[in-house]
């Protein structure tokens, strides 16, 4: 009688000490990281800068593989059907909040398919203008286009992009009537505007911040809801005069839904650990990203909150859907 109930005590021990082990246990090979994006891109090089660190706590290689392609929707897809043993995440930006509203049609449920593990950064964009346009504010830029309605254009990294939905929000609640000019990437679009012939760009920091300080681009105002430690003298654009126009650009890591929970808050933990290393510290402020984390939980309530919102300034910019 001893002896079974010393034996079912073992099995009893073993089996609440499971989840435990298991993230002890874990990682005990390489983790693959896909980016939904081309390399070069801001969410690569955030990518590429956390997980290094994140490697080295972890003790584990982690490899990012690119997936770009369908506004990141070939990246979420392969994601959202890898098997969830943490083995396999995503890093992404707040364009996997967009995807619900711009594509008819999606292989994967952009809620009930993955794991919100935190966010990693808040990029702002920062919207630049060439000094050739000889407009050097934001009610300036603002009055010209009420003055000429529908005459003025913007870049964007993509039909549906951050970049993109930036601007269309500042176009809304500006009140002023401009085109959408479409590129595959920032680094076009930035070509264009450099040449005047783009008028504007709402841009990631981190491809113009050294136009901007060596004045071949002007610095208007940052979309973002606080002004970027990268350019602390340019204001919002709600400081600007818009109100109503800030949008988040964010980065984010994700995992497949079901993966353990003690796996996701072990990899919260790290990216967390990673943030606060100076090495990162200072990649982020030379990028123009400020660090920004939150619970699993609070994240995948985020991401519910942003889904809804970004379709009604779809549905209100009259953006084209893709089937």
């Amino acid at each position: 009688m001893k002896l079974i109930q010393a034996t079912a005590l073992a099995v009893f021990a073993l089996t609440t000490s499971l989840p435990a082990a298991a993230q002890q246990g874990y990682p005990n090979k390489a983790i693959r990281v896909i980016v939904p994006f081309a390399a070069g891109s801001t969410t690569d090089i955030i990518a590429r800068a956390i997980t290094d660190k994140m490697s080295q706590s972890m003790g584990q290689p982690i490899v990012v593989d690119n997936r770009g392609g369908a506004s990141g929707t070939i990246g979420q897809a392969a994601v959202a059907t890898a098997v969830p043993d943490g083995y396999t995440i995503m890093i992404h930006s707040s364009s996997h909040t967009v995807s619900p509203s711009t594509f008819s049609k999606l292989s994967f449920d952009t809620v009930n398919d993955f794991a919100a593990v935190t966010p990693i950064s808040s990029t702002p964009n920062v919207l630049v203008i060439a000094p050739s346009k000889n407009i050097k504010s934001l009610p300036q830029l603002v009055a010209n286009a009420k003055a000429n309605p529908g005459k003025m254009n913007f870049a964007s990294a993509g039909q549906g992009s951050a970049t993109h939905l930036n601007a269309e929000k500042f176009k809304m609640a500006a009140h002023i009537d401009a085109v959408n000019i479409p590129f595959k990437g920032s680094a076009e679009a930035v070509t264009e505007v450099l040449s005047g012939r783009v008028d504007y760009y709402f841009s990631p920091i981190a491809p113009v911040i050294g136009q901007i300080k060596e004045g071949q681009l002007l610095a208007l105002a940052v979309g973002s809801p606080r002004r970027a430690s990268a350019l602390p003298d340019v204001p919002t654009t709600a400081e600007a005069g818009v109100p109503g126009s800030e949008f988040n650009f964010w980065i984010g890591m994700m995992a497949p839904a079901k993966t353990p929970r003690d796996i996701v808050n072990r990899l919260h933990d790290e990216v967390v650990k990673a943030l606060a290393t100076p090495e990162v510290k200072e990649r982020f402020l030379k990028l123009g990203a400020d660090a920004w984390t939150l619970k699993p939980e609070q994240f995948d309530a985020y991401i519910k909150e942003e889904i809804k919102s970004n379709a009604a300034l779809v549905k209100a910019a009259g953006l084209q859907i893709t089937n």
